[in-house]
């Protein structure tokens, strides 16, 4: 595995790490790891900058899908400071994955997250 390579992967790892973090204390931490300061989040339904921001979209996902988890579905793929990869929201439940999308991140020097941009894939009806 190249350095590139690892470098995309540790960096998707920061972010389900951040997604899935459900304490308020740890999830700060976990997005202050993940994203460089005044790093973005763009998706369908959310466009914030700045870690108090990007926290708070999380929190919220969490809120609207209490007891499910973020899980990354296939390969990382990744070229200069650019990656890509899909994800589902997984039940812990049930294991159903009612939510579905991927993402493209770009990285900074440091392979901190600069900007996302998601794209949802699969949504339940009515949310």
């Amino acid at each position: 595995m190249s350095a590139n390579t690892d470098r995309y992967e540790n960096a998707v790892a920061r972010y389900f790490e951040a997604w899935n973090a459900r304490e308020p204390e740890a999830r700060a931490k976990a997005v202050a790891a993940a994203w460089a300061v005044g790093g973005g989040y763009t998706d369908p339904l959310a466009d914030v900058s700045g870690h108090e921001q990007i926290g708070a979209v999380i929190a919220a996902a969490h809120e609207q899908f209490p007891g499910f988890a973020f899980r990354l579905t296939g390969a990382v793929e990744g070229h200069h400071d650019t990656a890509r990869f899909s994800w589902e929201l997984v039940s812990e439940a049930d294991r159903s994955a009612p939510v579905a999308g991927s993402d493209v991140i770009t990285l900074d020097e440091d392979g901190r997250i600069r900007t996302v941009l998601g794209f949802l894939d699969r949504i339940p009806d009515g949310r």
